[in-house]
């Protein structure tokens, strides 16, 4: 057997990092972008015959699935080609990849053939990882304003939009797409799905499609039926696992995922899939951002209305109404589908709906939701709903009959939200989703979208004779409030009534989780004139049932007794959180250690028992924990010492939260400029 010379390759992967935009992911390592060429070099222990020419030969999926044989010049069609420049010894190799390649890790073999035939040289076993390339023309996921492609692509550091449409709160979240080895557990998510597993060939074949990789995705967040990331949890107890509210990045819950043998990490709840499917569809180089649909309607029968009876509960347990729900959105060209369907699309990870069998939902065009096409793929008509549907209050009468008390057609899908790429500010993008609220055109799409002529509403208060008000402020948890009712008679003559009113604590997806305070009350409204009621909620009336996401549901029926008319009325009081302080003192370095003073003030009249911070900050520490070892007093401050070592420069964020028995969901954030450090001279 004749002795092979030894040929030397160079990835050249810091100069390849930096062109593809990779070197965030790592700098030793080769991770280059489709449809843009990347240089290696190769050299040979003895000289090369004359007349000698190269063969390079790509293995991709785990079982050499497929294998690509590169063209010494560009040929005809879009496939992979190389060109070498150089003399005897050392060849500089330019590798050529179509912008439709297939994203994964692939394994190069060079061999140098002499003009007879026989291989003199050979270096197998090289390898490198291929991604989705945003800025290359050719590309699927291309997105043609590159000036966004820092915040959708680049950014680790993102803005969640909870609360209400009318109290938005933002939560910092640390997306941390190119922290070390989220690649490689993105590319592990991919190698687990239910696709992937049945046959990986086809798995392999089929990664050049972003339709296709971000729908995979979309299921393998969640764990329903699959091997996915994350199992849902909507109520307590979350003893088994971490509370959804807890969590601060998607660092921590992918390496838990993949440390754990792809067992599914206890819990997230919409926001938590989101960016957890942010993150791995940034990392691969798909455009995307996060969106918050506020007053957010899950419809079940798909009869684009959710319904509920006059004691307030839903009249199908499985339609709801929530506070917020998040999803995200991907850039992507949609060659599977009619012109007029490409640019952003819903891709929703948490589990709710079957999608072709599995738990997913999406790529679904934007533009299809807002043009009521609901035939295109996929699941449109549930996306539809999430942001159109109606909310019919129904009262059930003695003898078993349901009547309508009002339709509401504007409250559903409102103040759509994501984070500006103009830095740490709310975009609205809800006239992407829907025309104007009550304009011909938006009529025109509900009749298109197959939306039934609204009935006329039996037994309602003629209209304009009253009028149901509730006022309110956004207390601080752990205070008492008011909550005030304003019921105005514009008619001619006095009204007898009955006002009913529940304040109940729920979730931000509407579960009830107690009753604080229910008060009926009999009065006479006179003509022209307005009945002011106020129910009052103590810190004790709330504290013993309130959930996670601190909010209250105000709800008053208002029923005429003379003649059975009724009106009613409902809000959602978010109550706020203390102001929780990040202070770091003095220039920070890359290298060099720096300490935080983080603080804030128990607001409640009780003391916080087993008080817990947890810190993040892609660049700065992976997540830790620091407990607090004491009870705080009420009215007191709570101080810790956090010391940390930043390892990349930049713009950094730290992400704190606080937890304790008593007050969940306290978070923070503080931005560090961390420096080069200077060099010995």
């Amino acid at each position: 057997m004749a002795n092979h010379s030894s040929l030397i390759v160079d990835l050249r992967s810091h100069e390849n990092n930096l062109a593809h935009r990779t070197r965030e992911i790592d700098r030793e390592r080769l991770i280059v972008r489709r449809g843009h060429p990347f240089s290696i070099t190769a050299s040979c222990s003895e000289s090369l015959p004359p007349e000698h020419h190269l063969e390079l030969v790509l293995h991709l999926g785990k079982r050499d699935e497929v294998v690509i044989k590169l063209q010494g010049e560009r040929g005809a069609g879009n496939r992979w080609w190389f060109n070498q420049q150089g003399a005897q010894d050392e060849l500089l190799l330019t590798l050529h990849s179509p912008a439709d390649a297939a994203i994964g890790q692939y394994r190069l073999a060079v061999l140098v053939m002499s003009p007879d035939g026989q291989m003199v040289a050979k270096k197998d076993e090289i390898s490198f990882h291929l991604l989705f390339n945003p800025w290359c023309k050719g590309d699927a996921v291309h997105l043609p304003d590159e000036s966004l492609l820092p915040e959708y692509i680049m950014n680790e550091d993102g803005l969640i939009y909870t609360g209400t449409w009318d109290h938005i709160s933002s939560t910092p979240w640390n997306y941390g797409q190119f922290e070390d080895f989220v690649m490689d557990i993105c590319f592990e998510v991919l190698d687990n799905s239910e696709d992937a597993l049945k046959n990986s060939k086809m798995d392999v074949e089929r990664r050049s499609d972003p339709v296709y990789v971000s729908r995979t995705i979309t299921a393998m967040v969640n764990a329903n039926g699959d091997r996915g990331v994350l199992a849902g949890r909507w109520q307590p107890p979350y003893s088994d696992g971490v509370a959804p509210h807890r969590w601060t990045g998607s660092v921590p819950i992918l390496r838990e995922w993949s440390q754990a043998g792809t067992r599914a990490v206890r819990y997230g709840q919409c926001w938590v899939f989101a960016a957890v499917a942010c993150t791995v569809l940034r990392c691969l180089g798909i455009p995307t951002r996060l969106i918050t649909n506020f007053s957010s309607a899950h419809d079940v029968d798909g009869n684009l209305s959710i319904d509920f009876l006059q004691n307030f509960e839903s009249t199908d347990k499985q339609d709801s109404s929530w506070n917020f729900h998040c999803w995200v959105e991907s850039w992507m060209r949609r060659d599977d589908l009619p012109e007029g369907n490409d640019g952003w699309q819903v891709l929703d990870p948490t589990p709710q709906e079957r999608s072709d069998g599995e738990f997913r939902c999406g790529p679904c065009p934007v533009t299809a939701i807002k043009e009521g096409n609901l035939g295109v793929k996929y699941d449109a008509a549930f996306i539809f709903a999430e942001v159109n549907a109606d909310i019919i209050y129904w009262r059930v009468r003695a003898d078993g009959r349901r009547e309508k008390i009002s339709v509401d057609q504007r409250s559903v899908g409102r103040n759509i939200s994501t984070k500006s790429v103009y830095g740490d500010v709310r975009e609205d993008v809800t006239l992407l989703y829907k025309h104007p609220e009550g304009s011909e055109k938006e009529r025109e799409v509900y009749e298109k979208a197959g939306r039934r002529v609204t009935e006329p509403t039996n037994g309602s208060a003629e209209p304009g004779r009253l009028r149901l008000r509730v006022k309110h402020d956004y207390p601080l948890f752990g205070t008492d409030f008011d909550i005030i009712l304003k019921l105005q008679n514009y008619s001619y003559k006095d009204v007898q009534v009955q006002l009913n009113m529940v304040a109940m604590a729920v979730t931000y997806n509407s579960l009830h989780r107690g009753e604080c305070k229910r008060q009926m009350i009999n009065v006479t409204v006179p003509a022209h004139q307005a009945h002011k009621e106020v129910l009052h909620l103590r810190y004790e009336d709330y504290a013993k049932c309130i959930s996670e996401h601190h909010l209250i549901s105000m709800k008053a029926l208002v029923e005429v007794q003379e003649t059975a008319e009724a009106v009613m009325a409902a809000v959602t009081i978010p109550l706020r959180m203390p102001e929780l302080l990040i202070q770091i003192p003095g220039k920070v370095t890359k290298g060099d250690k720096v300490t935080a003073h983080i603080s804030f003030t128990n607001p409640l009249p009780a003391p916080l028992k087993g008080g817990v911070f947890t810190v993040e900050g892609a660049g700065l520490l992976s997540a830790a924990q620091i407990p607090v070892n004491y009870d705080v007093a009420p009215q007191k401050k709570v101080s810790v010492k956090l010391s940390f070592t930043p390892n990349r420069k930049g713009l950094r964020k730290l992400l704190v939260d606080f937890d304790s028995e008593q007050l969940r969901d306290v978070k923070g954030v503080a931005t560090v400029v961390v420096h080069k450090p200077r060099r010995n001279l």
